[in-house]
């Protein structure tokens, strides 16, 4: 059984009186890329903004090395746990650069500023995600796909062993959502690094996933390794939708074929 350095016990998630996840327990496997799944409003970024410490739990606690998160500096998460968030807003004027180099900030004290190792964590962070011909461009600047690169190379800059992405591929066309994903994986074989995903479209959960978590209305439906956890029956479950679930050509994992709610009739000029 995987270790984690990252638990949730008991974890219920509220805003004012509405209560979004409730009595959730969910341990992060260690070394592992992890993706949660569901609908829409099921709980899934508010679960990842209670792992990274921006939301404090109504009940129960999230451990991180066996602390209580709660209990555990910012300073200390931040050299530990990187989190993107969904939709960040950058401060105005801010050019990608210094974004980025925002990254190194809980790797710095009053008596070390910038480093040899921060100039490479950034210039690395840079080159991955192809933002480094925009180092000097405004982010307010930048179309929507281009934000988010830079978002990544700022979360990427941090280097920690523990990284929180919410919707990482968001605003981004299909080529470069691949290579996004591509690269976290790549963090993961490469260095090791836990890589906690909240992920819209399943078929690229299920292919970039060790561990899949699938959640609906605030709980854990089903979690384990894709191949066991998507079925047809899940996603019927989960998702309201029926399908099929087919090997992906390309890994041999679960491919998810949606059925089809209308169909052409044998003369209908569309099937020819």
């Amino acid at each position: 059984m995987s270790s984690s350095r990252l638990t949730a016990k008991d974890l219920t998630l509220a805003y004012e009186d509405r209560t979004v996840v409730d009595g959730l327990d969910l341990e992060i496997p260690d070394g592992q890329v992890t993706v949660i799944v569901g609908p829409n409003a099921c709980g899934k970024s508010t679960l990842l903004r209670a792992l990274g410490r921006l939301l404090k739990p109504r009940r129960g606690v999230v451990l991180l090395d066996g602390a209580e998160l709660a209990h555990v500096s910012r300073k200390q998460i931040a050299r530990t746990v990187g989190v993107l968030p969904q939709s960040p807003t950058p401060p105005g004027g801010i050019t990608v650069a210094d974004l980025v180099a925002r990254g190194r900030q809980p790797h710095q004290t009053w008596w070390r500023q910038w480093s040899e190792e921060d100039e490479r964590a950034t210039t690395e962070a840079l080159e991955r995600t192809e933002t480094a011909d925009l180092a000097e461009r405004p982010v307010d600047e930048l179309s929507g796909g281009q934000r988010q690169r830079a978002w990544i190379a700022m979360a990427l800059a941090q280097d920690t062993d523990l990284l929180l992405l919410d919707e990482p591929t968001t605003y981004l066309d299909i080529a470069h959502q691949v290579e996004v994903l591509d690269l976290i994986r790549q963090l993961n074989h490469e260095r090791g690094r836990t890589v906690v995903a909240v992920l819209h479209d399943l078929n690229q959960a299920a292919r970039y996933a060790d561990h899949l978590v699938a959640m609906k209305a605030g709980r854990v439906i089903a979690q384990g390794p894709p191949r066991d956890v998507v079925t047809a029956e899940l996603v019927q479950e989960v998702f309201g939708l029926a399908s099929v679930v087919v090997p992906d050509p390309v890994t041999g994992g679960p491919l998810v074929v949606p059925g089809m709610a209308w169909q052409p009739e044998p003369d209908d000029d569309r099937t020819r």
